[in-house]
C-alpha cells in the first residue's frame, strides 16, 4: 500500500468522524430546544391575577342557532393560555376573571391586543430574556395576514404581561392573529402565510413557535365569521323634504349647526364625547350634484356602546332637523316613521345589545371594535 493510500484513508477516517461528532452536535441541540418548548414546568397562563391557578378551559363559541352562543364570562378580564391549540384541541385556555384592583393597565391592554377569545395563539418561547429594542424591529415584518392584524405581548422581567416597548425585558412573547373580520374569515391561504412567516421570523429572534393545528383554528374562524356576519347591523332613517330639494350649499351650514363634522373622506359625522363618533350622514348624491331631496342618519350599532344610545339620539337629531330643514323623518320605503314605529325598533336594538353581551362582545367594546372595523 503506497504512501497515498495510507494518506487518503487516513483522512477518510477523520472525515467520517468528524460527521459523527456534528450529526451527535445536532441532535444533542435539537433534543435541548425540543425540551425547552415542552418541558414541565412551562408557564401555560399569561395573564395571571396574583397568585391564582389556571382555571379549567373553556371553549369560545359562537352560534346563531341560540341567538349569540354561550356567555364567556369574565372574557374581557380573562387570563390567556400560552398552550392554545397544542394539545390537540386549538382553543385558547380561558381563566376566570380577575378583579380590577388586581388588573394593570398594562395587562388589561395585553388582553386587548392579544385576546383568546377572537385571536389564535401563537405563543413564541424565547432561547433566553430579550430586549423590546431588539424585538419590536423583528416583530414589525408580521403585523398583517391578508386584511387580519397580528399583536404581541410579552412576559416582562416583572412577571406581567403587557405590550412590547422599548426599554422592556421579556422572558416569553405570545402572539395573536385575528380570526375573522367584518368581510372575512382567516382562510387556509392566509393561515399558511402567517406559520411560514411567523417560522423566519421565530428564527430572527431566537423563538420556538407553537403552531396551532390549521383544521381546528379554521373552524374557530368559521364560527366566528358567522357570529359577526350575523350581527352586522347598520340601522338608518330618513329625512325627505317637504318642498323642494335642499342646496347642498345651505345643507352644510344647518348640519354644522346641528354637531355635525365633515370628514377627509367627505362623510358627515356626529362626533361622540368618548371618541369617534355616533352616527353619520348621507346626502345620497354624488359631490358633483348641487341638491337633494333626502337624507339618510346611520347608526352602525355594533359599534356603538348602549351607554351612549347611539339610535336614540340619531332619532332625537332626525327630529331636530325635521324642523331645522322642514322634513319628514321616513323609512326606505319612503313611508313616514311614527313615535310608535320608533319606538319599537329602539326595543328591538336593546334586544340586539343583549345578544351581543350574551356572546361576550359587547356592542362598543374593543373586542366589537376589532371585529366590525
Amino acid at each position: 500500500m503506497t504512501d497515498l493510500q495510507m494518506s487518503l484513508i487516513a483522512a477518510g477516517g477523520v472525515f467520517i468522524a468528524g460527521v459523527f461528532t456534528y450529526n451527535k452536535l445536532q441532535e444533542h441541540k435539537a433534543k435541548k430546544s425540543v425540551e425547552r418548548a415542552f418541558s414541565t414546568d412551562h408557564d401555560d397562563v399569561l395573564m395571571r391575577s396574583g397568585d391564582a391557578a389556571p382555571a379549567a378551559r373553556h371553549e369560545p363559541s359562537f352560534s346563531l342557532d341560540d341567538a349569540a352562543g354561550q356567555a364567556h364570562a369574565g372574557a374581557a378580564d380573562s387570563n390567556i393560555g400560552a398552550g392554545a391549540g397544542s394539545g390537540g384541541d386549538g382553543v385558547a385556555a380561558v381563566a376566570p376573571s380577575a378583579t380590577p384592583a388586581h388588573i394593570s393597565a398594562a395587562a388589561e391592554q395585553a388582553t386587548s391586543l392579544v385576546d383568546p377569545l377572537i385571536d389564535c395563539l401563537l405563543p413564541l418561547a424565547l432561547e433566553g430574556p430579550a430586549r423590546g429594542d431588539k424585538l419590536l424591529p423583528v416583530l414589525q415584518t408580521l403585523r398583517m395576514v391578508g386584511n387580519k392584524p397580528v399583536h404581541y405581548i410579552g412576559l416582562a422581567v416583572s412577571g406581567d404581561w403587557e405590550p412590547i416597548v422599548h426599554g422592556g425585558v421579556y422572558t416569553k412573547l405570545q402572539g395573536g392573529v385575528q380570526l375573522a373580520s367584518r368581510s372575512t374569515a382567516l382562510n387556509e391561504l392566509e393561515y399558511s402565510e402567517l406559520v411560514t412567516r411567523l417560522r423566519a421570523m421565530a428564527d430572527e429572534i431566537g423563538a420556538e413557535p407553537e403552531i396551532p393545528d390549521m383544521i381546528e383554528v379554521m373552524a374557530e374562524a368559521r364560527n366566528l365569521h358567522r357570529f359577526v356576519a350575523g350581527h352586522d347591523a347598520q340601522l338608518g332613517v330618513n329625512l325627505a323634504t317637504n318642498g323642494a330639494p335642499w342646496a347642498i350649499t345651505t345643507l352644510l351650514g344647518a348640519l354644522e349647526k346641528q354637531g355635525f363634522d365633515v370628514r377627509p373622506d367627505g362623510r358627515y359625522v356626529m362626533p361622540d364625547v368618548e371618541g369617534g363618533f355616533l352616527f353619520s350622514l348621507s346626502t345620497n348624491v354624488t359631490l358633483a350634484e348641487e341638491t337633494t331631496p333626502r337624507l339618510t342618519l346611520l347608526l352602525d350599532v355594533p359599534c356603538v356602546t348602549p351607554a351612549r344610545d347611539g339610535f336614540g339620539a340619531m332619532v332625537a337629531c332626525a327630529q331636530s332637523l325635521t324642523a331645522r330643514l322642514d322634513a319628514t323623518i321616513v323609512d326606505d320605503y319612503n313611508q313616514a316613521l311614527t313615535d310608535a314605529a320608533l319606538a319599537e325598533i329602539a326595543g328591538q336594538v336593546q334586544d340586539f345589545y343583549a345578544e351581543m353581551d350574551a356572546a361576550d362582545i359587547p356592542a362598543g367594546s374593543t373586542r366589537a371594535l376589532r371585529l366590525f372595523s
